[in-house]
């Protein structure tokens, strides 16, 4: 099931629209790809990200993934949750497993990425 309230990346990344600062977490699509996520690392509160830049590492039993920054803007906080139960994302990817919450640089941005309908169509291929 994909949340209709959110926007997507092709790289799996979710948006939350409901307001800004914006909350960023990976797709229940992605971390079911990734297995038991054991590790996360996030950036500092104040960091600067430019949108497709990574920016950030989730590590399953599998592999290491890259995060990517869904939109340009400034880290505003990071779930420090993850620290101790990185597998929130497993079994919480769209509510407790979100990783960090931004000032988009253009909020407007955010309506470029995919909807829902959009994001289903990607994951089915």
């Amino acid at each position: 099931m994909i949340p209709e309230n959110l926007r997507y990346t092709a790289e799996h990344e979710w948006v939350a629209t409901s307001g800004t600062p914006v909350r960023v977490g990976i797709t229940d699509f992605a971390q079911d790809a990734l297995g038991d996520i054991v590790y996360v690392q996030l950036p500092e509160p104040g960091t600067e990200v430019a949108a497709g830049d990574s920016f950030g590492e989730v590590e399953s039993t599998k592999s290491v993934s890259e995060i990517y920054a869904p939109v340009s803007g400034t880290v505003l906080a990071r779930n420090e949750a993850l620290v101790d139960s990185p597998d929130l994302i497993n079994t919480d990817p769209y509510g407790e497993g979100w990783l960090v919450e931004m000032q988009p640089a253009d909020p407007a941005a955010i309506d470029a990425l995919l909807d829902a309908d959009g994001y289903g169509k990607l994951t089915e291929s």
